[in-house]
């Protein structure tokens, strides 16, 4: 079907950024079953919250280490300067974060056809990551690389810190026991996931790095998947908690959306 490896990755690139627009209308009416949106009648078979994660997010490392050795730039440091930020994303969520929710997750809780889904995301989305970087970039001749590199990586590591904190968050309120509570304190006196505006904030750093149709196709199918799912989140808060959940705090960009 693909002639080449170009044809290949131009076709994954144009799937995934067309996927995008169904993926965000489809989330308009459709909240994904897992964590506080999980009810075992309409959910199908589940499996451990940190199985699913360490499974789902997994091609994001092996593949991307087995991709990487295939590209011209394999021997280049500055391919593996730029492919730093996303597998120190990739290692906390797929290896820190689940051992993480392995002390707090006793149930079998999620779903296991989302967990199958992201699964082949992330198998494609590593495959065109990890090969812009390692064959298709062209750093050494890129003017502007480090001033973007510069710009991207504070955005993406600003982002990360963001996600890496809100997710603590919302794992220490789980571990108190007594069902979920309402988060507060920083950003979340201002949004109600901000755990997921951290995420966007880091795949738009990751763009900027990168400048490549690649990194732009992920932050506009992050945009798609966790904008809709952090509304969602917030319709869950206010129905749950009433008059008691604050009414100036946004779903996801704080004071506007």
């Amino acid at each position: 079907m693909f002639s080449s490896d170009e044809n290949l990755f131009n076709f994954i690139v144009f799937f995934i950024l067309v996927m995008a627009f169904p993926t965000f209308i489809l989330c308009q009416f459709v909240t994904s079953s897992y964590g506080k949106h999980y009810t075992s009648t309409d959910s199908g078979t589940a499996i451990s919250p940190p199985i699913a994660w360490a499974f789902m997010e997994s091609p994001t490392l092996w593949l991307t280490f087995i991709v990487f050795r295939l590209g011209k730039n394999y021997t280049n440091p500055l391919a593996f300067i730029l492919i730093s930020p996303y597998l120190f994303h990739y290692i906390n969520r797929t290896i820190i974060y689940p051992l993480h929710l392995r002390s707090r997750s006793t149930k079998n809780n999620f779903p296991l056809n989302i967990a199958v889904t992201a699964f082949i995301f992330n198998l494609l989305n590593a495959y065109i990551q990890s090969r812009w970087v390692s064959h298709y970039a062209n750093c050494e001749e890129d003017e502007s690389f480090w001033v973007r590199f510069g710009i991207g990586l504070g955005l993406f590591g600003s982002g990360m810190v963001v996600n890496i904190w809100g997710d603590g968050v919302l794992l220490g309120l789980k571990s108190q026991g007594g069902g979920y509570k309402i988060p507060r304190g920083g950003l979340f006196d201002y949004v109600s996931s901000p755990n997921y505006l951290g995420e966007i904030m880091e795949w738009l750093g990751w763009a900027l790095i990168t400048w490549s149709w690649a990194g732009l196709a992920f932050f506009v199918y992050t945009c798609a998947n966790l904008v809709p799912q952090a509304v969602s989140n917030h319709k869950w808060y206010v129905e749950k908690f009433g008059e008691d959940y604050p009414k100036n705090r946004k779903a996801v960009f704080p004071f506007l959306y």
